[in-house]
């Protein structure tokens, strides 16, 4: 491990919601979700009011609906969401230039050398939260720690608008204590397996070899080995590359026809591509994404010799990929497509596979 790192993970609270009730008085102190006002849209994000009714960010609207008649829909005002994270982010470089985001609404910063001199990185933490308030009116959580995945999960401890420290001499008896659910990459089918097997805290997954937990998770078990262990050296990258391009659609009503659907697919590969050459990305895989009318998704990817090279070449493996899928009958409610594996990732061996390869089937609690 490497040794005296300071990490600060900062995330804003509920922060598509915050900037409504920010700007629109009439919202402050209601229940509110950012999304589509079709009961066939998502929620984005939920403020504070509304979670209280349980609703939270991927639910279907029509659900949030449910929960809360009420409540207000904003619709998403992506625009002014950037302009504000840009400014978090340039208090974010007043401290040091070692910010890696990882969305419009949280970051890693490495503040071990920070530009102030300050020795303490809680009295960093405390110091950005400051300055956001103060010039954008909202509010963040942060985490304070020896590493990215102690940091991450300290942020979430004392939300809203609170900060965690958990310093070098709490680490490990912190991590025994936190629940598996918490650990960040682990979900709820993964924690519902990690139970049946008697794994319900950091403690007790710290019982098992690194090879019985690759038995039982394939690559990633190898992960969670080392991160109840507090080996996380990952570094603070600040220029993170882009891993994929994708787009995807909701569809108005379920559709049933396939060669509906096909063209849905052709629609939305054109969108890829145009992403694709916006950002200049490269990649070898097609990932086709499909959500049935009760939520059940499936993905299906197939993985290149080369990078794709034009839409013509999308459609051809969003179809290949499509063919096989049965349409259940009560339709298909969402088609995505993504483009990923790309030649900066370092997965070289990943373009010998030249055979599709599916991955399992998963339902979405949503």
């Amino acid at each position: 491990m490497i040794a005296n790192r300071k990490i600060v993970h900062i995330d804003m609270d509920a922060f598509y919601a915050s900037v409504e009730q920010r700007d629109f008085p009439e919202y402050r102190g209601n229940p509110l979700v950012v999304g589509g006002k079709s009961d066939r849209s998502v929620v984005a994000a939920a403020s504070y009011e509304a979670r209280k009714f349980g609703i939270r960010s991927a639910m279907a609207m029509k659900k949030a609906l449910q929960r809360c008649p009420d409540i207000i829909v904003a619709q998403p005002r992506m625009g002014v969401y950037k302009e504000v994270s840009q400014q978090i982010r340039e208090i974010f470089h007043q401290y040091t230039d070692l910010v890696e985001p990882l969305s419009l609404d949280e970051a890693f910063l490495d503040v071990t050398h920070n530009k102030k001199g300050i020795k303490s990185a809680s009295v960093v933490a405390e110091e950005i939260r400051s300055k956001i308030k103060e010039r954008t009116s909202l509010t963040a959580s942060a985490g304070v720690s020896i590493n990215k995945f102690l940091a991450k999960v300290a942020s979430d401890i004392n939300k809203p608008d609170g900060l965690t420290l958990i310093a070098p001499d709490q680490a490990d008896a912190f991590i025994a204590q936190l629940p598996i659910e918490k650990f960040f990459g682990v979900g709820k089918v993964t924690a519902g397996k990690m139970h049946r097997l008697g794994i319900k805290t950091g403690a007790d997954l710290l019982q098992w070899e690194r090879e019985n937990l690759i038995a039982k998770f394939g690559k990633v078990g190898s992960f969670y080995y080392s991160i109840v262990r507090n080996e996380d050296d990952r570094d603070v990258n600040p220029n993170r590359e882009r891993h994929s391009v994708g787009t995807e659609d909701t569809f108005l009503t379920d559709l049933h026809d396939r060669k509906e659907l096909q063209l849905k697919l052709s629609e939305i590969a054109n969108r890829v591509m145009q992403r694709i050459e916006k950002s200049q990305f490269s990649g070898t895989t097609v990932t086709l994404k499909v959500k049935f009318a009760n939520f059940r998704q499936i993905t299906r990817s197939r993985t290149l010799d080369h990078c794709v090279q034009n839409v013509a070449e999308i459609i051809k493996w969003g179809n290949y990929l499509f063919a096989p899928v049965n349409i259940p009958p009560q339709g298909v409610r969402l088609l995505g497509l993504t483009v990923s594996n790309s030649q900066g990732d370092g997965a070289k061996g990943w373009r010998q596979l030249t055979l599709p390869y599916f991955v399992e089937d998963k339902e979405e609690n949503i």
